[in-house]
């Protein structure tokens, strides 16, 4: 089984880790709305809610994994430790992870568990990311 198909059914073993999708409140429906980029949040309320006002391009199959496992991550209080590439780094140049590098880390892993390419992920980074899951 590769890495990807065992998050897989990890996920949906555990219903996206227990964490349900709710629709936006009205502040976040708002902000969706100014921040189209924005695909999807891992909210404080511990639900994942998705952007309404994406693409048809956008796999929010994906985008659920991701938030998902972000919320995991929080809840267990666990933060990733490894570093981000220059790269990387350069990515949240803008963005409120600019100055936040523990929820930068949170990200990427979340894109490492989801297969989102963009995470341009290292060896290192995927390596915790699998001790992670293997340590729940």
């Amino acid at each position: 089984m590769t890495d990807q198909a065992l998050y897989e059914a990890m996920a949906e073993e555990e219903g996206l880790f227990g964490f349900k999708v709710r629709s936006p409140y009205d502040g976040e429906a708002k902000y969706f709305e100014e921040h189209p980029e924005v695909s999807g949040m891992a909210a404080e309320d511990d639900a994942i809610v998705l952007n309404p006002f994406v693409g048809p391009d956008i796999d929010l199959q994906s985008v659920k994994k991701n938030e998902a496992f972000r919320l995991l991550l929080r809840k267990s209080g666990v933060v990733p430790e490894f570093e981000l590439t220059a790269e990387q780094g350069e990515g949240f140049i803008g963005s409120p992870y600019e100055d936040d590098p523990e929820s930068s880390r949170a990200t990427i892993a979340g894109r490492i568990y989801s297969g989102d390419p963009s995470a341009k992920a290292t060896d290192e980074q995927r390596k915790w990311v699998d001790q992670f899951l293997l340590g729940l």
